[in-house]
């Protein structure tokens, strides 16, 4: 009996988020730019003020990325980052093409259209910052393609609503788990038919992650697009985003050499280390990511993120 009480309790949770996240969403397209924004950064900045486990990770993950700032200032400024993104995804259904294009700021673009001419696959790897789905919608409307890898979300009509806004940009996005076919297979597949991946790929805590050297201490990121790269024969592209007043940015990497999974992966975290060292206000990272981070004597550390 408990236990069919809890699930009918977690359904209803479900259906409830949903609800909220359908209204939000709604809400956030029909009000004026400027208010929602002023919301959005009130959201932040009472969550700032609030505080609890989120913000307080965020604060730490800060200290080791941009030791001598003013912490209180700088969580701040990264709370309000993490609000604009939020805001702008939801918004980004009545954005116009026409802005998604000129608001963005390319360093190395050179880099991509390289790898795109030589046509033989190109995968994107890039840590949480500045606004990746808006990186995405730019791709789509400048005739880069892609497909991307998603987890699923609870309950399932919330994953669905963001697949679907997700594909509606442009974007290819397979499920991590649950699909049809294994991941994998399909990514090597779209490579090998020399098309382009974009991959979130900054934070691995599994057994499968790779331990990298990451501003002073070890962490762990994914295995995958190195060793997508390698199987392939694609170009591996770091990349780096961040927020302007008036737009975003977007920083193609030098790509990285093939040589072997774990020195691949180390040179991408090399590359996020750089471009979050420049804006690390816009990396939104929340969750514990360096391994020394699982050992503090606080239960609450223990559980997964």
């Amino acid at each position: 009996m408990n236990r069919l009480l809890e699930r009918g309790a977690a359904r209803v949770t479900g259906r409830l988020a949903d609800a909220a996240y359908a209204c939000g969403w709604a809400l956030v397209r029909a009000l004026p730019e400027q208010v929602a924004h002023a919301v959005f950064r009130a959201g932040a900045d009472l969550a700032w003020r609030r505080g609890g486990r989120a913000v307080d990770q965020l604060r730490a993950n800060l200290a080791r990325v941009a030791p001598g700032h003013d912490l209180d200032a700088l969580t701040r400024q990264a709370l309000r980052s993490y609000a604009r993104y939020w805001c702008e995804v939801f918004r980004l259904p009545v954005t116009s093409r026409e802005r998604v294009v000129a608001g963005m700021a390319t360093v190395g673009e050179h880099r991509l259209r390289d790898s795109l001419a030589a046509g033989s696959g190109t995968v994107m790897a890039l840590p949480h910052s500045g606004n990746w789905d808006h990186a995405g919608a730019w791709c789509a409307a400048t005739g880069v393609p892609f497909t991307t890898v998603a987890e699923r979300l609870r309950p399932e009509s919330l994953y669905d609503r963001f697949v679907a806004f997700r594909e509606s940009l442009g974007m290819e996005v397979l499920p991590l788990t649950g699909g049809p076919r294994p991941p994998y297979d399909v990514l090597v597949e779209r490579l090998q038919a020399g098309g382009t991946l974009c991959l979130l790929a900054d934070r691995d805590l599994s057994a499968r992650g790779i331990d990298v050297h990451f501003f002073g201490a070890t962490a762990r990121m994914p295995a995958g697009p190195a060793s997508l790269a390698l199987r392939t024969g694609a170009t591996l592209l770091p990349v780096t985003l961040s927020f302007r007043p008036d737009g975003w940015q977007v920083v193609w990497h030098p790509a990285v050499p093939h040589t072997d999974v774990a020195t691949m992966t180390q040179a991408l975290a090399d590359a996020f280390a750089d471009g979050i060292a420049a804006h690390p206000a816009d990396w939104h990272m929340l969750q514990r990511l360096w391994l020394d981070d699982l050992a503090v004597d606080d239960p609450r550390r223990t559980l997964p993120a």
